[in-house]
């Protein structure tokens, strides 16, 4: 334990932002996999959730939550896949 009255206030402090971070990272890794599920189920809906999905990486990135590559790593591996989806719905759509 710390003596010193700063250090004292730095430990309350970082604690408070560590949780603070863990809960961001949290709802972040939801929205991902929520896209991710939805990816699957319905190439339609997943193309409206994909906007709030960029802004929400963005935003951690600009908080330093996630590395600014990190953020753009993921988001072009779920539009590639959302790319992908969309083309095989839009084709299978076009075989029957």
């Amino acid at each position: 334990m710390p003596n010193i009255k700063s250090a004292k206030k730095r430990v309350i402090t970082s604690t408070v932002q560590r949780l603070r971070n863990k809960s961001e990272m949290s709802a972040l890794r939801t929205a991902v996999k929520k896209m991710e599920q939805t990816l699957e189920r319905d190439a339609d809906e997943a193309k409206m959730l994909m906007p709030g999905l960029c802004k929400e990486l963005d935003q951690a990135a600009a908080k330093g939550l996630i590395h600014k590559n990190v953020a753009a790593r993921k988001k072009s591996r779920l539009m590639q896949r959302l790319n992908k989806s969309a083309s095989a719905s839009a084709s299978a759509a076009a075989n029957s």
